[in-house]
C-alpha cells in the first residue's frame, strides 16, 4: 500500500499550490522540498523580494531625486539606508514564506524535508528514506543559466546571479547586467534607482526577446532616458576579475573590433534552465527533451503514467502563475476531475517603471502566420488620470483580427501595465472582440480608459486623440 496518494516534490508556486489543492480534494499529499523554507525560488529569491526592492527604491528614487516638487512636495537631506531596504524585504519573504507552512498545516500537508530522487516509477528516496505514492507531481522549477566562462560568486558580490544581486551590501558605482531580459531590467532598475551607473548588454537586436516589436523597441527608449545604457546586438568574449573590480570585453555580435567595459558589480542574467539534475529521472523511466525540459500531455501526465509535471521543467513561459494555475489543475485531474489552463492567454508582466504587460499574439507572431490583423494603439500622454498624475510614458496596443475582430494580443506599457493586463486576459478569455472591450464602460478618470481607447482605436475611431 502506497505512503501518500500524491507525493509532490518542489515547493515553488506550482508544487506548493498543487499540495494544497490536492489535499483539499481528499487526497493524502506530501511536499518535499529540500530548503530551509517553502516557496521555491520566487517567494525567497526571485518574484517577492525583487519586487519588495522595486518598490522601495522606487520610493528612494522619487524622494531623492526631486521629482515631487512638482506636486508641491519639497524634501532635503535624503539618504538611503540599504541594510534597512534589505530587513524590510527579508521581512515580507519571511511573512509569506511562514504562510504558505501554515497553510501546509491547516490542510494536512506533510513536509518532507530533504532532496527526492526516484527510486522506481513508484517511489522515491530523500535523505536515505523511502517513500512511496500513487502519483507523483514534479515541480522543481528552474535555475541560473549559466554563462560558459564566466564564475558566479554570490558572496564576493562581484560576479552575481539573481540571487547575489538581491544581497548586493553596497550600491555598486557601475554594474554590468548581462542579459537584456526580463529579471536583468528589474534588477538592473533596482540599482540604477539606488544610485549605480547600469550598463545592458544584450546579444540580440533588441531588449525583452518574445515580446511585441513596438513594446521593445519603446521600452528601450524609456529605459535609455531614465539613464541606462543599453548595448545591444553586443557579446562578451570575455570577463576577468581583479580584486573588486571586472573587465568585460565585448564585441558586436556579428563580429568586429572588441572594447572593454569596467565595472563594480556584474550581473548575469541570461535566462534560467530546468531542475532535473539529481532527481534520477532514469530510474522512474523518464528522460528530458534536448532543452532539458520534461515533456507532458494536456493532462500534465508525463509518459510514465501516475507521474506528473508542471510549471518550469516543462515547456512553455517560466513564470509562478503559470505554475501555479498548473498546480490547481494537475490536483484536479489526478482527483479525477478536469483541470484547465489556457496557455495561449498567460500573460508576461516586467516589472520595471514603468510596467510592462503583454497577453496573446504579438505583430511578428501574426506576420509569420500570414494573418490579417487590425492595430489600434492609445497613449497615455492622452489619459486624463495619467495626465493629471504626471505619468503619461507609454501606450496600449490592441491587435485584432481583421475579419471577425476578435482581440488577439493586448501590449501595454504604463505604471500600472501589471494590473492593467488583467482585464485583457478575462475579456480574451471569453472570445471578446476589439468593440467588447470598446463598448463596455471604464471608470472615469482612470488608466484602464485607455484600454477602452485603444480599441475603439482598431476601428479608427478614438475619442480623445
Amino acid at each position: 500500500m502506497a505512503d501518500f496518494d500524491v507525493i509532490v516534490i518542489g515547493a515553488g508556486p506550482g508544487g506548493y499550490v498543487a499540495a494544497i489543492k490536492a489535499a483539499q480534494l481528499g487526497l493524502k499529499t506530501a511536499c518535499v522540498e529540500a530548503g530551509e523554507t517553502l516557496g521555491g525560488t520566487c517567494l525567497n529569491v526571485g518574484c517577492i523580494p525583487s519586487k519588495a526592492l522595486l518598490h522601495a527604491s522606487e520610493l528612494y528614487e522619487e524622494a531623492h531625486s526631486g521629482a515631487l516638487e512638482k506636486f508641491g512636495i519639497k524634501l532635503s537631506g535624503t539618504k538611503l539606508d540599504l541594510k534597512a531596504m534589505m530587513a524590510e524585504k527579508t521581512k515580507a519573504v519571511g511573512e509569506l514564506t511562514g504562510g504558505i507552512e501554515f497553510l501546509f498545516k491547516k490542510n494536512k500537508v506533510e513536509w518532507i524535508k530533504g532532496h527526492a530522487a526516484f527510486e522506481s516509477a513508484s517511489s522515491i528516496s530523500v535523505e536515505g528514506k523511502s517513500y512511496s505514492a500513487k502519483n507523483f507531481i514534479i515541480a522543481t522549477g528552474s535555475s541560473v543559466t549559466p554563462l560558459p566562462g564566466v564564475e558566479i560568486d554570490n558572496a564576493k558580490g562581484v560576479i552575481v546571479d539573481s540571487t547575489g544581486a538581491l544581497e548586493l551590501p553596497k550600491v555598486p558605482k557601475h554594474m554590468v547586467v548581462i542579459g537584456g531580459g526580463v529579471i536583468g531590467l528589474e534588477l538592473g532598475s533596482v540599482w540604477r534607482r539606488l544610485g549605480a551607473d547600469v550598463t545592458v548588454v544584450e546579444f540580440l537586436d533588441q531588449i525583452l526577446p518574445g515580446m511585441d516589436k513596438d513594446i521593445r523597441k519603446d521600452s528601450a527608449r524609456i529605459f535609455k532616458k531614465q539613464g541606462f545604457d543599453i548595448k545591444t546586438s553586443t557579446k562578451v568574449t570575455g570577463v576577468e576579475t581583479k580584486g573588486k573590480k571586472t573587465t568585460l570585453t565585448v564585441e558586436p555580435a556579428a563580429g568586429g573590433d572588441a572594447s572593454k567595459i569596467e565595472a563594480d558589480a556584474v550581473l548575469v542574467a541570461i535566462g534560467r534552465k530546468p531542475n532535473t539534475d539529481g532527481l534520477a529521472l532514469d530510474k522512474a523511466g523518464l528522460a528530458t527533451n534536448d532543452r532539458g525540459q520534461i515533456e507532458v500531455g494536456r493532462d500534465f501526465q508525463t509518459s510514465v503514467s501516475g507521474i506528473y509535471a508542471i510549471g518550469d521543467v516543462t515547456p512553455g513561459p517560466m513564470l509562478a502563475h503559470k505554475a501555479e494555475d498548473e498546480g490547481v489543475a494537475v490536483a484536479e485531474f489526478i482527483a479525477g476531475q478536469t483541470g484547465i489552463v489556457n496557455h495561449d492567454l498567460i500573460p508576461g508582466v516586467v516589472y520595471t517603471h514603468p510596467e510592462i504587460a503583454s497577453i496573446g499574439k504579438t505583430e511578428d507572431d501574426l506576420k509569420e502566420a500570414g494573418a490579417d490583423y487590425k492595430v489600434g494603439k492609445f497613449p497615455f500622454s492622452a489619459n486624463s488620470r495619467a495626465k493629471a498624475n504626471r505619468d503619461t510614458d507609454g501606450y496600449v496596443k490592441i491587435i485584432a483580427d481583421a475579419e471577425s475582430d476578435k482581440v488577439l494580443g493586448v501590449h501595454v506599457i504604463s505604471s500600472l501595465a501589471g494590473t492593467l493586463i488583467a482585464e485583457a486576459v478575462i475579456a480574451m478569455e471569453f472570445g471578446a472582440t476589439s468593440e467588447d472591450f470598446a463598448y463596455t464602460c471604464h471608470a472615469h478618470p482612470t488608466h484602464a480608459e485607455a484600454i477602452k481607447e485603444a480599441a475603439m482605436a482598431v476601428q479608427g475611431k478614438p475619442i480623445h486623440m
